[in-house]
């Protein structure tokens, strides 16, 4: 369990953190891509694993709303490219990710040329995929040059970047993945963007795919205690027992720590909402008081 506390900090950034657990796994990320690249990519990736290259190429700006991951897959003729994986974790599309991504490439290239020498000879093959699961459909081009102002015809001789999409919410839920730890990954994203109703009567969904996944079951279960507001103490204790009741004390107990630490926050919050609005009404009733004893002294001057 340490190294989810770790990956799960007071469950902050929970998209991004069950995300980047996800792809943590190379196999899982090997079916991502099989499963989502395009036709004529996915064909030719060798069967092996890919493999994780370190480093972050998303620049800080974006590191709040982005993750990224960058891997090595081979290809059955022995050659290899790099596949860049983001993840767009708003509950809203971004027509900038083409310039976003742009963005990572150069970073991925300049790391490229370091590592080649002064004599560098190519830069590397990066294919951009991006993995959303906002509450509305993608509407934009997955492109670059989509955001250049300038008229169609001209597109041709410009810079241009295209990128895969995967929309979590225009799949449907049995076809997210064949794999089941992505799968259930994947439906626990799909519906962590989703109204409190959707979200709910997608748990039985989501403790089906944990049966054949029981390893996700931790920080999928972590990931819904962040995400799914109307999630209780009884739908919780179920999909344990039936997922993997041996860890049930141990997710009971911290499913009760952090329903505690939600408690507090909210009981904070809705404190410093009325501490506020009764500083707001003693200003008013001060303002008018005011107000009216000027109002009767101005009228005794000029009376």
């Amino acid at each position: 369990m340490d190294d989810l506390k770790e990956l799960f900090p007071d469950i902050a950034q929970p998209h991004d953190r069950l995300f980047k657990w996800l792809l943590s796994h190379a196999e899982t990320a090997g079916h991502l891509f099989r499963e989502r690249l395009p036709e004529a990519i996915a064909t030719r990736l060798a069967p092996e694993a890919p493999e994780v290259v370190e480093g972050s190429f998303v620049p800080d700006a974006l590191a709040e709303f982005l993750s990224d991951k960058l891997f090595r897959v081979r290809l059955i003729d022995g050659e290899s490219l790099l596949v860049h994986v983001l993840t767009e974790h708003k509950s809203y599309p971004d027509r900038r990710v083409g310039w976003q991504i742009l963005r990572g490439i150069v970073a991925v290239s300049e790391q490229s040329l370091r590592e080649q020498g002064s004599d560098w000879r190519h830069l590397p093959a990066v294919v951009p995929l991006v993995v959303y699961h906002g509450d509305t459909p993608w509407p934009y081009d997955c492109d670059l040059v989509s955001l250049v102002q300038a008229e169609g015809w001209l597109h041709p001789w410009l810079l241009n970047v295209r990128y895969t999409l995967v929309d979590l919410g225009g799949i449907a839920d049995p076809r997210l993945s064949g794999y089941a730890r992505l799968r259930a990954g994947l439906l626990a994203l799909k519906y962590g963007t989703r109204s409190p109703q959707e979200q709910m009567r997608a748990i039985d969904q989501i403790a089906e795919a944990l049966k054949l996944a029981p390893e996700l079951l931790t920080p999928v279960m972590f990931y819904l205690m962040a995400t799914f507001p109307l999630l209780k103490e009884e739908t919780v204790h179920g999909i344990i027992k039936v997922v993997n009741p041996q860890e049930e004390a141990e997710m009971m107990s911290i499913y009760a720590q952090e329903l505690l630490a939600k408690g507090r926050a909210e009981g904070e919050a809705r404190g410093e909402a009325r501490g506020e609005a009764r500083g707001e009404a003693r200003g008013e009733a001060r303002g008018e008081a005011r107000g009216k004893a000027l109002g009767e002294a101005y009228g005794l001057q000029k009376g």
